[in-house]
């Protein structure tokens, strides 16, 4: 991408993001076309992050690895559903999953939660991310079991209109009241640590970019 083309992409994409400042977004758009150049070399043509490649990203620099769940984060980042993370999805997704306020959390981990996308955490979907997320323990007892009771558990704490399942309303006021809940079913958003040593390594050397 010649420079002029770059200028061009970094304004438009700071103009619309919220949480990044102009050398932000430029260090972020020249991670972005290193990574999906390492695609382009294996595979030739291609539209953007695929799937593997922002899977990969996830699991390399934030740690991440429940499959389940990092499908649900690329889903997320993916608006148009085409498959792959444009560029603009890439900084638009990464401000809110670096630095989003709680309720931009809020609304990006149910969605991430509610795998069928039909507005509600049901129990189903509670047991197949509890079950997926803890650790394998072996042990005489059937692990469904002490899964089915954690649900109900987590139910109990989270269910206020009690439906049976979570909606939206129900989440929110149960983070607000303890925020440790916002990653109840599983790790969806980058650890402190893993988050401040990306930006420390993504976010340097300011002159490099001395013309903007």
């Amino acid at each position: 991408m010649n420079r002029k083309k770059l200028q061009k992409l970094t304004d438009t994409l700071t103009k619309n993001c919220k949480h990044f400042n102009k050398f932000e977004v430029k260090c972020l758009i020249k991670l972005y076309y290193n990574l999906v150049g390492d695609i382009i070399e294996r595979q030739g043509v291609v539209n953007g992050l695929d799937r593997n490649a922002f899977r990969n990203f996830l699991h390399v620099t934030f740690g991440m690895t429940d499959d389940m769940i990092m499908d649900r984060v690329f889903r997320g980042f993916d608006k148009d559903n085409d498959g792959c993370v444009s560029v603009s999805e890439w900084v638009y997704g990464l401000s809110l999953f670096l630095r989003g306020t709680l309720e931009e959390k809020m609304k990006y981990c149910f969605e991430v939660f509610d795998l069928n996308g039909d507005g509600f955490i049901s129990k189903e979907e509670m047991f197949h991310m509890l079950k997926n997320s803890l650790l394998k323990q072996p042990s005489e007892e059937d692990p469904d079991e002490g899964i089915k009771d954690l649900v109900e558990i987590t139910l109990k704490k989270m269910d206020h209109d009690h439906d049976g399942k979570l909606s939206f309303s129900d989440y929110e006021q149960a983070v607000r009241e303890e925020t440790l809940l916002l990653e109840a079913f599983g790790p969806c958003l980058p650890d402190p640590k893993s988050q401040m040593e990306f930006e420390a390594h993504v976010f340097k050397d300011p002159n490099e970019f001395i013309d903007m």
